[in-house]
C-alpha cells in the first residue's frame, strides 16, 4: 500500500542540483525530535496502562498536555493519532511504538461495521488501517479498510455527483452538501478499488473529483470551503464557507485539501486533467504566502499581518508538494520542492515547535475559528501531516543521493 507513493524515477537531477540552493530542513534531526515527542506523549497518556479508545486531539496554547477525545464515529481526528504512531514505527523501527499504534488502531476497527456518520471515514480509517497494513501486510488490516470503504461510499449521491460530507447539516447548508476536505477521503475508494474492493468504488472517486473540480472552484484557482447541491436533480446552488473567514474568502487549509487531494486524483487516474488542476490550486496558495511560508489561517482575513497561522495547512501542502513535484517538469519540480522544503524548515524552527513546552510536534494551527475552537492551538493533524511530509522528503533525499552516485 502506498500512503504516500515516492515515484522518483522520473525526477530530473538537474532539477535536484537546482533545488538544492534553498535552505532544506535538516531532516534526521526533525524525525529524531518527533520520535522524542511521541515518546513524552505515549508516557503522558499512560504508555501500556492507556486508555487506547482516547485519542490526542489537541492542546490549548497555556496547556502543556494533550487534550484526548473518545474515538467515535463524530470524532474526525481520531485516526490521525495511531497514523502518527505507525509513521514514527516506520521512521525508527521502534517495535514500542508499533505495539501502541496496533493497539490504538483496534479501536477504530467499529467504524467498519457501523453504518456512515459523514465523510471522515478516510480520515479514520485510511490514515490508521491503511498505514497499518502498508507497513504489515497484514490482511485483517486490508479487510477493515475495504470494509470501510463500502460504508463511505452510501453517502454518494448520483444525481448530484459527488459524496455527502455532513448529513446532519443538510437542513442547516440547504442542501447536499460537499466539504474540500472531502478530496482527502477519495483516497481510500481509489486503495480499495485497487486491492480487492468493487470498482465502483474507483468511479465514485473519480465522479467525485470531477464534479467537485467543476463547482467547488473560483476562475482563479481558490476554492470555496463548502457546495451546496439539490439533493433531487443534483443542480449546483451555491459555494460557501463554514470553517474560513467569508463565503468568498480562501480558508488556507481548505486550499491544502485541495492540492493534496489533487494530486492524489492525478496519482491515482494519470489523468493530465488532474494534474494540471493541482498545479493551478497549488500557484495560486503559493501566490499568496507569507514570507514563512506559514500561511495566515484565511488568505482574506482583514487582520492580516495579525491574523492567527494555520501549521497545520503548511505541512498538509509540504506533504503534497514533496509528491506533486515528481510529476511535473524540471522548472516546476524545482519550484514546488523548494517551496516544500522552505515551509519544513519554517515549522521546524523555534517559531513553530512546541519543543519542551507540550510533547506536540507544532504549535500555531487553527481548527474552527468562526466557532471560537481551536485558535492557535497545538492540533493532531498538522503533526500528522508533518511527521509524513518529513518521510516523504527524506525518501526523496535518499533517491536523489542515490542518482547521483550511478
Amino acid at each position: 500500500m502506498k500512503i504516500y507513493p515516492l515515484l522518483f524515477g522520473s525526477i530530473l537531477l538537474a532539477s535536484c542540483a537546482a533545488s538544492e540552493k534553498t535552505a532544506a530542513p535538516d531532516v534526521d534531526e526533525a524525525l529524531a525530535y518527533c520520535h522524542r515527542q511521541v515518546s513524552r506523549s505515549l508516557s503522558q497518556l499512560g504508555g501500556d496502562s492507556a486508555d487506547y479508545t482516547m485519542m490526542p486531539r489537541n492542546i490549548a496554547p497555556a496547556d502543556t498536555a494533550w487534550h484526548c477525545r473518545r474515538a467515535t464515529c463524530d470524532e474526525w481526528c481520531a485516526g490521525f493519532w495511531p497514523g502518527v504512531l505507525w509513521y514514527g514505527y516506520e521512521a525508527t523501527g521502534d517495535t514500542v511504538l508499533r505495539r501502541q499504534a496496533e493497539r490504538y488502531t483496534a479501536s477504530l476497527e467499529y467504524l467498519s461495521r457501523t453504518p456512515a456518520f459523514d465523510h471522515d471515514l478516510g480520515f479514520l480509517v485510511h490514515c490508521s488501517y491503511g498505514n497499518a497494513y502498508r507497513l504489515t501486510g497484514d490482511d485483517r488490516y486490508r479487510d477493515v479498510v475495504l470494509a470501510t470503504a463500502d460504508t463511505l461510499a452510501t453517502l454518494f449521491n448520483p444525481r448530484v455527483g459527488t459524496i455527502l460530507s455532513w448529513p446532519r447539516n443538510v437542513e442547516m447548508l440547504g442542501g447536499h452538501n460537499t466539504i474540500m476536505d472531502n478530496m482527502i477521503n477519495l483516497e481510500m475508494l481509489f486503495w480499495a478499488a485497487k486491492h480487492g474492493g468493487d470498482r465502483r468504488l474507483y468511479d465514485i472517486a473519480v465522479c467525485h473529483a470531477d464534479t467537485t473540480m467543476k463547482y467547488h472552484f473560483r476562475p482563479d484557482g481558490t476554492c470555496y470551503h463548502v457546495a451546496v447541491y439539490d439533493p433531487a436533480d443534483g443542480h449546483f446552488i451555491k459555494g460557501m464557507t463554514h470553517q474560513g473567514y467569508a463565503d468568498n474568502s480562501t480558508w488556507a487549509r481548505g486550499q491544502a485539501w485541495a492540492i493534496y487531494g489533487y494530486t492524489m486524483v492525478y496519482r491515482e487516474t494519470r489523468d493530465s486533467k488532474y494534474l494540471d488542476f493541482a498545479r493551478k490550486v497549488t500557484d495560486v496558495y503559493l501566490d499568496r504566502l507569507p514570507d514563512d511560508y506559514v500561511p495566515y489561517w484565511d488568505f482574506d482575513d482583514p487582520d492580516i499581518p495579525a491574523a492567527t497561522r494555520d501549521a497545520s495547512a503548511a505541512a498538509v501542502v509540504a506533504s503534497a508538494l514533496i509528491e506533486l513535484q515528481q510529476y511535473v517538469g524540471a522548472d516546476d519540480a524545482s519550484r514546488y520542492l523548494a517551496a516544500a522544503r522552505h515551509m519544513l524548515a519554517s515549522l521546524g524552527s523555534d517559531a513553530y515547535r512546541s519543543g519542551s513546552r507540550r510533547p506536540s510536534f507544532l504549535d500555531h494551527s487553527t481548527g474552527h475559528r468562526p466557532a471560537g475552537s481551536e485558535i492557535d492551538y497545538s492540533i493532531i493533524y498538522a503533526d500528522y501531516y508533518y511527521l509524513e511530509a518529513l518521510l516523504r522528503l527524506k525518501k526523496y533525499n535518499e533517491h536523489k543521493d542515490l542518482l547521483a552516485a550511478l
